[in-house]
């Protein structure tokens, strides 16, 4: 790997942990503003704050840039990405108003082993160190969020989860294949809000009218405003492009065990944030998935060929 790619991916790497931070404190928000509105109603109104938050940042970065991205291109993919975004974070609203905090973060963050056997299908390599990272993340999953004394039953919300972690999984390989591609990272990320929000508004008054009883009203959107604002600004406008960004050199398998760390910080930011006790479990899961992200990052020693016209390819 080259020195100026391997400077990329460590930088990259750590936008997407900062992703991971941003995702795993709003949780809480999330789940607030779901006390007042419906699932379709919170993502159409989170969404429209994310796509519109990032217009004049796109302006002026593209305004700055000697040759910037193509523009049709951005665009197309953003409108992809955010039919994708709009079917996966849709399925984990409805689950969310069933499923426990730590059966839905577990299920969802099984996007991490779906992404390197979707990749297979792919054709992307991956190494066996990192199918040690997956399993040992998964693990840790598994503690932090269900635990040895927690009764695990299945339940409809945990099929819309895996639907949910499945379609995830295809999202974070799209966004590899755009960034491949050369798109303009904010400009896909405003296009796939913008994208999200408009299907969903189809959906509100069927679903969370019809189905959930949850007509949205301006007094409840009101009510839910400062949840909608850290999810829509924070969780969306920021994050989601960060993750975008963030993916360009980084093998999508490890982008995908670092993203995971949403849910440590999620049981971390209770800790502190809430006071509330983290648990021997809870503690052990931490660790684990702590663990698999450092392995995932070490750079393993290549096979060098002591032949003088062999080229050293990168892992």
């Amino acid at each position: 790997m080259n020195e100026n790619k391997k400077n990329n991916s460590i930088r990259n790497s750590l936008l997407l942990f900062l992703t991971a931070f941003i995702w795993g404190t709003s949780f809480v928000a999330q789940s607030a503003g779901m006390e007042y509105i419906g699932p379709f109603t919170f993502s159409v109104v989170r969404y429209i704050m994310g796509g519109l938050v990032l217009i004049p940042v796109i302006i002026i970065i593209r305004r700055k840039q000697e040759k910037p991205a193509d523009l049709k291109l951005s665009i197309k993919y953003g409108i992809g990405c955010g039919i994708i975004l709009c079917a996966a974070s849709n399925f984990q609203q409805m689950a969310m108003l069933r499923a426990s905090a730590g059966k839905a973060g577990f299920i969802t963050a099984l996007y991490i082993i779906l992404v390197p056997i979707l990749g297979i299908f792919l054709k992307r390599k991956t190494t066996p160190i990192i199918w040690l990272c997956v399993i040992l993340a998964i693990v840790g999953l598994y503690f932090l969020c269900i635990g040895r004394d927690r009764a695990y039953s299945f339940e409809i919300s945990d099929i819309q989860l895996l639907i949910c972690s499945l379609i995830f999984s295809i999202h974070i390989l799209f966004i590899d294949n755009a960034n491949e591609k050369g798109v303009d990272g904010v400009v896909m990320s405003s296009t796939q809000f913008l994208t999200a929000a408009l299907i969903s508004a189809f959906f509100v008054y069927p679903i969370d009218g019809a189905v959930y009883n949850m007509a949205p009203t301006f007094e409840l959107i009101k009510s839910a405003l400062p949840a909608l604002c850290y999810s829509g600004l924070m969780a969306c406008g920021v994050a989601y492009t960060l993750q975008i960004v963030g993916q360009k050199d980084v093998n999508p398998t490890v982008a995908s065990l670092i993203m995971s760390l949403e849910s440590v910080v999620s049981a971390l930011s209770g800790f502190v944030v809430l006071g509330q006790k983290l648990t021997v479990d809870e503690v052990i899961g931490c660790v684990i998935m702590f663990v698999a992200i450092i392995l995932a990052e070490i750079p393993m020693p290549q096979k060098i060929s002591f032949n003088r016209n062999t080229n050293i390819k990168n892992m």
